[in-house]
């Protein structure tokens, strides 16, 4: 034990989230720690993902330490003013009128344990279980346990340490009492989380003729009264000082091993090389920590995007388990939405495999939905299109909501506008019987229960339903588009260019004769349905079908990337033709048509008549022939 090589010592270099300090753990002999977790995560998934993270700021440090390096001696003063000025302009805006405090209550869920089971009281215990642990209370942080470690590492630390489940309709009823106090002195304050948040006490104080430590202390005690709990709070003209927030492992090992930045005054001495090395922004945000300047505003209230839940439990690929967590989290996730009266149309499956890779999946709706039993359909269909899998984390989002929260209309449902501009339909409508009628809203209400989704997604399986990476255009007259009996349909022929037709297998050979199929539907006021699709493909196995970018197979990440960039288009496209007829659906299919006839004409023109692949490709095709 008597050297401290890394050879002797590995543990040494291995540093993770579960050996940083926190409150509590001030005493705790540190190597201990890092030693056991280093020999209890050794050669799991988890320690393989905290080396290839390492392995990234290793080589991020080299290449900071490079370009440190080619700084020469007349470099420096000129990024030595531009730091002096930035400084300057930033001291010019420090705002010392304000007062704010930050609240923390001390080891929430575990306080709120012992709360309601006394005999808890003096023993380290952990909320969690086996698998992950939320929190720790302070007799258990003093052998080194806390929040976010697994427990099994938990345990080994502190051999008796008592795990609880977790309760979170418990933290919740405690989280909203603590709120009601905070209303007393900011009705506006803001909430990081169940245990955490914001105040600006600025008006209490001037009202009541109460100093900052008076209120702070008056609060803690009412808080303690009320709920019998106990908080910690920082007082402070800006949010950053009241909270007196750490920065992250990546920025510590970046700042400490390139320039030897171990505190706030070096962050400002040393300021020419932080403008000479990084962006402007993470410039800016390390002088405003060195200066202690931090947002004193209370910022607007914006428009809610998107409102999520997830779970994180012991990684499995139990079918039946995961869809049960699944059940659960669609639950958590529908009673959020009814609180705040939210119905959304975009609905996004995250899952965190057992190797620590992380995906999302999404799916864009026929309708906006709320209920548990929908949220969880719909969730169900692109889970089971991802097993077989083992998971330790899944989560749902919702986001794209409807603009009119307390009203259920359907995006489907017609506005008096359209049903203006639909009036002349009735006499095409006529050529169909009431049997028909009857055939094609049945198999619309079929389809809204079970297929009624596109998933946004490069490809996925799951047993014989393929879900691929589709563009689906909605249109709030798809109604008339079911009385007339007419089904827009699409298919792939053997270049991958995409025909249309009514239900037909004949192959179009140009974007002429689309766009006359497109305009004979439209003579018959007949418009595109809901089922309506156009799907990315790669043409060639390499040429992108909806923009013509050329991609190698062997380019897995990026593919994903830009199938990801198609599908925020879709998005964006999909809210501005939102309710705006079938004109703006009819240019919407055009534009895409004509990316497809702009990539098959571009292999035409080639050379090699439309044979000539990428290097990257060629490479990729020859090792397969071998």
């Amino acid at each position: 034990m008597g050297t401290t090589s890394d050879g002797d010592r590995p543990w040494q270099s291995y540093h993770t989230a579960y050996t940083n300090a926190k409150a509590g753990m001030e005493g705790v002999d540190k190597e201990k720690v890092q030693r056991i977790i280093y020999e209890m995560s050794k050669g799991s998934k988890y320690f393989e993902n905290e080396k290839r993270k390492e392995a990234y700021i290793r080589q991020k440090v080299e290449n900071l330490h490079t370009l440190c390096a080619k700084l020469t001696d007349k470099d420096m003063p000129h990024f030595q003013e531009v730091a002096n000025k930035k400084i300057l302009e930033l001291e010019a805006s420090r705002d010392l009128s304000k007062i704010w405090l930050h609240i923390d209550m001390d080891a929430f869920y575990a306080a709120v344990e012992t709360l309601e089971n006394p005999s808890l009281k003096g023993k380290p215990m952990a909320v969690g279980s086996m698998s992950m642990i939320c929190t720790a209370n302070y007799e258990a942080r003093k052998f080194g346990v806390r929040a976010a470690m697994p427990g099994f590492i938990a345990h080994k630390l502190c051999p008796d340490l008592v795990f609880v489940p977790t309760n979170f309709e418990k933290y919740t009823y405690y989280s909203e009492l603590t709120r009601k106090v905070f209303r007393r002195y900011d009705p506006d304050f803001i909430a990081a989380s169940l245990d955490e948040a914001y105040l600006n006490i600025t008006e209490s104080c001037n009202e009541r003729g109460l100093s900052s430590e008076e209120v702070a202390a008056e609060l803690r005690n009412n808080i303690y009264e009320e709920t019998g709990l106990t908080c910690s709070v920082g007082v402070a003209p800006n949010r950053l000082l009241a909270k007196i927030g750490g920065i992250g492992k990546v920025t510590e090992t970046i700042l400490k091993d390139v320039l030897g930045i171990n505190t706030c005054e070096e962050l400002l001495q040393k300021g020419a090389f932080l403008c000479a090395l990084f962006s402007h922004c993470s410039t800016d945000f390390f002088l405003s920590v060195g200066l202690g300047l931090g947002r004193t505003d209370t910022p607007e209230q914006k428009l809610r995007k998107s409102i999520s839940s997830e779970r994180t439990f012991s990684a499995t690929g139990d079918e039946p388990m995961l869809l049960q967590k699944l059940a659960d989290i669609a639950e958590t996730l529908s009673n959020d939405m009814q609180k705040e009266c939210l119905w959304g149309r975009t609905l996004t499956l995250k899952l965190k495999t057992a190797s620590f890779e992380v995906r999302t999946r999404a799916v864009s709706l026929q309708k906006f939905i709320q209920s548990k039993e929908e949220i969880q359909t719909y969730a169900s269909k692109v889970l089971k299109a991802e097993l077989p899998l083992s998971l330790r984390l899944m989560g749902l989002r919702m986001s794209q909501f409807r603009d009119d929260k307390c009203s259920p209309r359907d995006p489907m449902q017609k506005t008096l506008a359209s049903f203006v501009i639909s009036g002349n339909v009735t006499a095409s409508a006529t050529c169909v019987n009431k049997s028909s009628i009857s055939e094609f809203s049945d198999e619309h209400q079929i389809c809204d229960a079970q297929t009624d989704l596109s998933v946004h997604r490069e490809s996925s399986a799951s047993n014989d339903n393929k879900i691929s990476l589709s563009y689906e255009t909605n249109d709030v007259l798809a109604s008339n588009q079911l009385s007339c009996g007419l089904k827009f349909a699409s298919t792939s022929n053997a270049d991958g260019i995409e025909n249309m037709g009514n239900g037909c297998s004949e192959k179009c050979d140009s974007v002429e004769t689309k766009n006359e199929m497109i305009s004979n539907f439209s003579g018959h006021k007949t418009v595109a349905a809901s089922s309506q699709k156009v799907e990315l493909s790669w043409v060639d196995g390499y040429i992108c079908s909806v923009c013509g970018i050329e991609m190698p197979p062997s380019f897995i990440e990026e593919r994903q990337e830009h199938s990801d960039y198609h599908l925020a288009e879709m998005l964006q496209e999909e809210e501005s033709v939102y309710g705006t007829g079938h004109l703006t659906q009819e240019r919407s299919v055009r534009k895409a048509l004509q990316a497809k006839e702009n990539a098959r004409k571009k292999l035409k023109s080639s050379p090699n008549k439309g044979r000539h692949i990428p290097i990257d490709a060629f490479f990729i095709k020859g090792k397969k022939n071998l």
